[in-house]
């Protein structure tokens, strides 16, 4: 399926609506044709950029989309300006409009991109296979992710044949401290790294059973760098609980994650953290085969 591309349009005088729909060949104002984005006063072009950027990040957490005045009020930017933007992002396929229910959706331009990048890092061709062989012989979900900033991103999963379905799919952004993946990304990454997280990072608490205490926080840490994975035991999502094993890049860091997550009902600690040496022989292999950042 192509990407529509950019279109031109007539300039036109028309009044802003929050319910209306954004068209790539609508301008809301004389001076934007076709949806195009002219700075306000004392900004750059560089600084739209941005602002454009940040709204795909908006719409990333928005499953079910948003409309235009929640994306305005989220991003705490003027109404006309995210109306301008949206505009342009929809115009060239970054941004999708749903007529009915008058929201905004990320694009097929972006699953496109996403694509690309997951092809060049060989999180489709090269590691799925490797999942789809640790969920065969555990018939539970596997998860790799990789460090982005302050959070784990999932970037390939591989659901096991069971009803229940563990919801992190490619593309999520979770915490690194209440998370099995996420602990062992800390754990194993390069020591300037490792103790900068453990100094900075937001210890929020997302169960009763999170780690909020930083000593506690830096002991945990300790303990998975001595074992060698990493547990989460409802930490994350109550009835949840997840074993992961480092991917070492050739300098011995930690440059992606690998876990086995399950229903607390399915498996016990004890029989999931059994199942450490098939995942640090599938990691070894994804060590092996994939480029490393």
């Amino acid at each position: 399926m192509s990407v529509k591309q950019a279109t031109g349009g007539s300039a036109a005088n028309i009044p802003i609506d929050a319910d209306a729909p954004i068209d790539a060949d609508t301008p809301i104002d004389a001076d934007a044709p076709a949806g195009a984005v002219k700075p306000a006063k004392g900004e750059s072009r560089t600084d739209m950029v941005g602002k454009a950027l940040g709204l795909l990040v908006l719409l990333g957490d928005e499953p079910r989309g948003a409309s235009a005045a929640e994306i305005s009020r989220r991003a705490d930017l003027p109404f006309s300006t995210t109306y301008r933007l949206l505009g342009s992002l929809t115009r060239d396929g970054f941004v999708d409009y749903e007529p009915d229910g008058r929201r905004y959706h990320l694009g097929l331009r972006i699953f496109q991109l996403g694509q690309a990048v997951s092809n060049h890092h060989g999180f489709a061709g090269t590691a799925l296979p490797i999942l789809r062989r640790v969920t065969e012989q555990t018939g539970e979900a596997t998860i790799l992710s990789v460090r982005d900033g302050i959070h784990h991103l999932t970037v390939n999963k591989v659901d096991g044949p069971q009803t229940f379905r563990v919801t992190s799919d490619p593309g999520f952004l979770g915490a690194l401290h209440t998370t099995s993946v996420g602990k062992a990304l800390v754990a194993f990454a390069e020591d300037e790294d490792r103790e900068r997280l453990l100094e900075e990072l937001p210890l929020e608490p997302l169960t009763s059973l999170s780690i909020t205490d930083r000593d506690a926080f830096r002991a945990e840490i300790e303990k998975v760098r001595r074992q060698g994975y990493a547990v989460m035991d409802e930490e994350n999502e109550l009835g949840m609980r997840a074993v992961a094993v480092p991917v070492f890049n050739s300098q011995g860091a930690a440059f992606a994650s690998l876990a086995t997550a399950v229903p607390v009902f399915r498996l016990s600690m004890e029989a999931l953290v059994a199942l450490v040496p098939l995942l640090q022989a599938a990691a070894a292999e994804l060590s092996a085969r994939l480029p490393q950042r």
